[in-house]
């Protein structure tokens, strides 16, 4: 699919509607969205088309329930179809869902895996636990300086895991150079693309084996459906689906068309989330309670030149540090915001506080910060308004402080 000519916001509207789910054999024309396809048991003419389904490869064809039906491989189809280079997509209830499984294909007992230092919380804890107890190493890297052959000379490492910016801290990782490396070493790129997603930043067209989505955040777009995915080149897909397809892995239908759904608006709702963070992230950084302000795409930011040369866009997640303080100057800041909720994940329409503690999250590498961090998700109200609600937040914490 690489030589598709198709622009990004054109792939956007028409990926994953291929007329046979669409239309009906034998009628003219078709409805613009695939239908929700709900059904577990599929039933067949007679014993010999039973038994020849069950000989044959079941991907993107009626089977069994378990294994999908139109619905889901349409979102699918679309989330291969904004990859170049992508050999295709499975869907999974959760992005924790989509990360584990996507190691499970890929290692196995006496494996090692380099995990990034400033990987989400839920990655680092399946590694440590459920990793760990199949026998599986993790060794944790320095996402900015990654010292890659010194790990080398312990042991063959198995696969690399990536995720750019860092979810709570933003680092940039080189992408390019790191999946380069890694090809040359025999060893698999993963990478959770979740910040940018594919609009932004193709991640298999950097280099990187197999791209992985928490699909609950901006595919989705609204906060109301949990969904992963994990799109593949053509030497792991194979692999991402068996695997997939062993640990009972699946989304129902409705969960799948709402996501599709989200997906076909994705492009503006990005913008109005890139232009918003940007607006509240530059007022920010003029603020004297402010210490700094992580956003890759301040000119300032330490990772800012990779960003700008490898990202398309920005999106609407960052965090601040405060200057001084303590938790409850932090509590005070985000308690009293008007038009931020305070919730996990982000993504969606709303804005979103919360308080982040990085240094609790990291072991290769030292979180050392003026104050109390805070992350933000700028949803797609009024940056104004936005703003003025940090403000008299800024005003509580410097009154606590």
């Amino acid at each position: 699919m690489s030589d598709d000519p198709r622009k990004p916001l054109t792939k956007l509207v028409q990926a994953g509607r291929k007329p046979e789910w669409t239309g009906m054999p034998g009628q003219p024309g078709g409805i613009v969205s695939p239908p929700v396809w709900r059904a577990s048991t599929i039933l067949y003419d007679d014993v010999a088309h039973l038994r020849k389904a069950a000989g044959s490869s079941t991907h993107e064809r009626l089977f069994y329930g378990r294994k999908g039906t139109p619905t889901a491989w349409s979102l699918a189809d679309a989330l291969t179809e904004m990859e170049p280079g992508a050999e295709g997509t499975m869907l999974f209830p959760s992005g924790v869902a989509a990360i584990a499984c996507a190691l499970m294909a890929v290692l196995k007992p006496g494996d090692r895996l380099l995990m990034v230092d400033s990987a989400y919380d839920p990655t680092r804890s399946f590694c440590t636990q459920m990793l760990k107890s199949h026998g599986i190493e993790t060794i944790y890297y320095d996402p900015v300086a990654p010292a890659l052959d010194a790990h080398l000379a312990d042991g063959p490492i198995r696969a690399i895991f990536l995720e750019s910016p860092g979810s709570l801290t933003f680092e940039v990782q080189d992408i390019p150079a790191i999946s380069a490396w890694a090809r040359a070493n025999g060893i698999v790129t993963l990478m959770d693309n979740t910040w940018a997603t594919p609009l932004y930043f193709p991640a298999m067209a950097h280099g990187v084996d197999i791209a992985i989505l928490a699909c609950t955040k901006y595919i989705v777009g609204h906060s109301d459906v949990m969904m992963g995915s994990v799109t593949a080149n053509a030497q792991w897909f194979g692999k991402v689906r068996q695997t997939a397809y062993l640990f009972g892995q699946m989304v129902s239908p409705d969960d799948a068309w709402l996501a599709a759904r989200g997906l076909r608006t994705l492009g503006v709702r990005l913008a109005q989330h890139r232009d918003g963070a940007l607006a509240v992230a530059r007022w920010l950084k003029d603020q004297p309670e402010v210490a700094r302000v992580l956003h890759p795409a301040l000119p300032d930011c330490p990772g800012h030149d990779l960003w700008r040369r490898d990202f398309s866009g920005s999106t609407g997640l960052f965090s601040f540090v405060l200057d001084g303080g303590d938790e409850a100057a932090r509590a005070a800041l985000i308690d009293g915001l008007a038009h931020f909720g305070i919730g996990y994940s982000w993504g969606g329409f709303e804005s979103l506080a919360l308080p982040v503690d990085p240094a609790r999250y990291r072991t290769a590498t030292r979180w050392a910060a003026e104050g109390p961090a805070v992350r933000l998700h700028i949803g797609l109200e009024d940056p104004a308004d936005l703003i003025a609600d940090l403000a008299a937040g800024l005003a509580r914490y410097r009154a606590a402080a």
